[in-house]
Order: structure tokens, then C-alpha cells, then sequence
């Protein structure tokens, strides 16, 4: 027999929920509230100082860093809507309405979504520079670059709309806690108390998608640059290349790779531990490395950034 108290808690609609966050391990809380804060300032200022520097600077007014600024500002927006919850939840509780969640998960899936078009876009930009260069001017004049960006922040917000929009015809009868730092799709799909099938069929085929032909796109683009780079003699800037489209690669590999498992094959995650984990690669450690990574040996951006805070190397006399 079931117990009255079960079936009383699934006969009623729940109007909050709890954030489990990382409940198993709350002895690592502390530590784990001061790692991360850190990381989500940084994560902010790196990607501010990028914003700051492409706007301010009329020298990076070129396609290749309106992409990146526009990918800045996606980092500091999704990053921002987990994030702060998560730390919340390492203190205290973290409660939450059922429609603040479902607020969430829409502002962060539709960035999340927008970021990989976006990282789609910005290897096609650099696919074209590099392998066009004669007609890049052409491909990529201001209105093709403008109309590129709204297309991937339109989408991402067209795409979780639609999903959001069959998440909210869902009753949510309880438990009231869902086993993850922030309103992800699958911990709310389990606390549903009716049918979610057509929720997640049709997310899978979105996530199918979203996150296949982008990923295609950029590996299609980097494989093309990788054969006109080796036709380069070899020295310095061939080396240079590699290293910068390699660790270009890991990174967007890291995003993409670990949203199809959680989107496209959750099944292969049996641990919501592990489940979180994953969740925090494309939280918390891409929007980190990202800044890093399209910047580190960029020459235009250090030049710029010395302007932007006024840093004068003065030369000694002789």
C-alpha cells in the first residue's frame, strides 16, 4: 500500500522548490563558496575588460571582435543567471518559485543556446578570413555581421521559448526538491506529475539540433583553416596557428561535449553528482577560459588594453 502522506504530497501541486545544490559534500561548502566566487568575478571583469576594450578601441571595430564583445556579453548574462544561486545554496537554502525556475531555465537555455551559434559564427568569421581573405571584406560587411548576431540570439531565445512554453503546461506535484544547483531541464522533467513526453522529445530534437550543426560548422571551419595553415612553411606562425585553433577546439569541444551528454544522452550519466560536474563545465569553466583563450595571444587586444588603462611603457635613457 501506498502511504497517505505519499499520495497526499502527489495530489498537491507545489508552488517552490529547493535547490539541492551539493547536499552530499557539505563539508567542501566554505571552500567551495570561495572558489567559486572567485571564479564568477573573474569571470565578469575578464569579460567586461573585453567588452571595454573592443568598444573603446576604434582599431578592433572588425568583425572578428564584434563577435567576440557579443560572445562576452552572452558569458556575463548565463553565467549570472546560475551562478549566484549556486553560491546562495553553499550558505543557506536556495528556494526558488516554480516560476522563478522555469525564468531560469529559459534566460540561461536561451543564452546557452544563443553561445553556440555564436561560437558557430566565430569560426566561420575566421574560416572566411583566413581562407577568403580577398573577399572577407564583402562576406563580412557590417549588415552580414549584425544580421549573424541577432540570428544566434534570436534563435536561442526562439528555441528555449518553445520549450519553456510546454515546461509550463506541467504540474509539479512534489517532491519539492530538485537535486541540482540551478532549474535544469531533466532534475524538473522528474518532479512533473504529468506526462512530460512531448517536453522532452521535443527538447531532444532541439538539442539535436542546436548543438550538432553548430559543432559541425566549427569543426568543418577549423578542419578547412588547418589545410591552409599547413601550407604555410613551417616556423613561428605556423606553430602559433595550431596552438591558437588547438586550444580554440578544447574549449568549444568542452561546451558542446558536455551539453549533448546532458541534453542529447543523459542516460550515459547515471551519478547526479556527475550530472553536476558536467553541469559545471559549461557554467562556470568555459565562460573562465573563454576571455583567456580568444585573447591570450592576441597582440590588438594586449595593445588596446594598455590604452584602456592608460599604461605607458617608458623607455629608460641611455
Amino acid at each position: 500500500m501506498i502511504p497517505m502522506e505519499m499520495v497526499a504530497l502527489e495530489n498537491q501541486t507545489i508552488t517552490e522548490f529547493v535547490l539541492l545544490g551539493f547536499h552530499d559534500i557539505a563539508e567542501l561548502h566554505l571552500l567551495f563558496f570561495i572558489v567559486f566566487t572567485v571564479i564568477y568575478i573573474s569571470t565578469v571583469m575578464g569579460n567586461v575588460l573585453i567588452i571595454a576594450v573592443v568598444v573603446s578601441s576604434q582599431r578592433l571595430h572588425t568583425p572578428m571582435y564584434f563577435f567576440l564583445a557579443n560572445l562576452s556579453f552572452l558569458e556575463i548574462f548565463y553565467t549570472s543567471t546560475v551562478v549566484p544561486k549556486m553560491l546562495q545554496g553553499f550558505l543557506q537554502k536556495a528556494a526558488i518559485s516554480v516560476a522563478g525556475c522555469l525564468l531560469q531555465f529559459f534566460i540561461f537555455g536561451s543564452l546557452a543556446t544563443a553561445e553556440c551559434f555564436m561560437l558557430a559564427v566565430m569560426a566561420y568569421d575566421r574560416y572566411l578570413a583566413i581562407c577568403y581573405p580577398l573577399h572577407y571584406p564583402l562576406l563580412m560587411g557590417p549588415r552580414g555581421c549584425l544580421g549573424l548576431v541577432l540570428i544566434a540570439w534570436f534563435s536561442g531565445f526562439m528555441v528555449d521559448g518553445l520549450v519553456v512554453a510546454l515546461m509550463g503546461q506541467l504540474r509539479f506535484c512534489g517532491p519539492s526538491q530538485i537535486d541540482h544547483f540551478y532549474c535544469d531541464f531533466m532534475p524538473l522533467m522528474g518532479l512533473a506529475c504529468s506526462d512530460p513526453s512531448i517536453a522532452q522529445m521535443t527538447t531532444f530534437v532541439l538539442s539535436v539540433v542546436c548543438l550538432t550543426i553548430p559543432f559541425g560548422l566549427i569543426l568543418t571551419s577549423y578542419a578547412r583553416i588547418v589545410v591552409v595553415v599547413l601550407r604555410v612553411p613551417a616556423g613561428a606562425q605556423r606553430q602559433r596557428a595550431f596552438s591558437t585553433c588547438s586550444s580554440h577546439l578544447a574549449v568549444v569541444s568542452t561546451f558542446y561535449g558536455t551539453l549533448m551528454v546532458l541534453y542529447i544522452a543523459p542516460s550515459a550519466v547515471h551519478s547526479p553528482l556527475l550530472s553536476k560536474v558536467f553541469a559545471l563545465l559549461y557554467t562556470v569553466v568555459t565562460p573562465l577560459l573563454n576571455p583567456v583563450i580568444y585573447t591570450l595571444r592576441n597582440k590588438e587586444i594586449h595593445h588596446a588594453l594598455q590604452r584602456l588603462l592608460c599604461i605607458k611603457h617608458i623607455e629608460t635613457p641611455d
